[in-house]
């Protein structure tokens, strides 16, 4: 799935059978995003095809950088502390999930720019994270906000949290294959009306919705509904803009 990090709505959303990997997936997801879109996620997508695939759409990507790659901050051109520019190259061999067209459409070399930082939390073992990102220059993005936007990437477990426990969609009840997808989208489809109203709250009163409570507004609106079936059209419209 995509989130918005802005209002936490879900944007687009892949289904496919238990055994599929995450990053089959997400490479039919790419097709949802627009121009000047930058896209945050874990390090399991940060791969060389998917870094070029991306800048192709015009947009960015800010990912942890994948286990697999051991270069060092001793190499590539350094802009910053703890940061720096470097020269990654063209895998050797066609990695799975990708044709070999597509393989022999991928540029030698893209340069991309490495973040590392540290999380110390007193009684654990010191943690170095090391970002990966396409949006290269330090002076309109600089290392702190790079950073920062990927903390925001925790927002989405919060909103898987919402879906499968908050709305009740960590079991699924119908029994096939075409069933269980409507399932899944009438839920999308509530969150998204939830997050929508949340939007509208935060905009009039000037508050960033993902500051606002995703099971206070749930517990609002169906406290509110009574109210509003009671009402005729024209009270109704007043009732529902005077309470959000």
């Amino acid at each position: 799935m995509v989130f918005s990090l802005v209002t936490g709505a879900a944007i687009a959303l892949c289904i496919d059978v238990l055994n599929t990997h995450d990053i089959k997936l997400a490479r039919r997801l790419y097709s949802f995003l627009k121009p000047n879109d930058v896209l945050v996620g874990d390090r399991a997508f940060c791969a060389y095809a998917d870094i070029f695939t991306i800048k192709k759409l015009n947009c960015d990507a800010v990912f942890r950088k994948h286990q697999s790659r051991t270069t060092t901050m001793r190499k590539g051109n350094i802009v910053g502390d703890c940061d720096k520019l470097v020269t990654w190259y063209k895998p050797k061999s066609c990695p799975k999930g990708l044709s070999k067209d597509e393989f022999d459409a991928l540029p030698q070399t893209i340069t991309i720019r490495e973040i590392y930082y540290y999380i110390v939390i007193p009684g654990f073992r010191t943690q170095r994270i090391s970002l990966i990102t396409t949006l290269l220059d330090k002076e309109t993005y600089s290392t702190l906000a790079i950073v920062g936007l990927y903390g925001q990437r925790w927002d989405v477990e919060l909103d898987l949290r919402h879906l499968k426990t908050t709305l009740g969609m960590d079991v699924l009840r119908c029994k096939t294959p075409s069933m269980v997808r409507k399932e899944i989208y009438v839920y999308l489809l509530a969150y998204n009306l939830l997050r929508s109203l949340m939007w509208k709250a935060g905009t009039t009163y000037n508050t960033p919705p993902n500051r606002l409570s995703l099971q206070g507004t749930r517990h609002h609106l169906n406290n509110f509904i009574p109210k509003l079936e009671a009402a005729d059209s024209q009270k109704r419209l007043s009732l529902y803009r005077n309470e959000t």
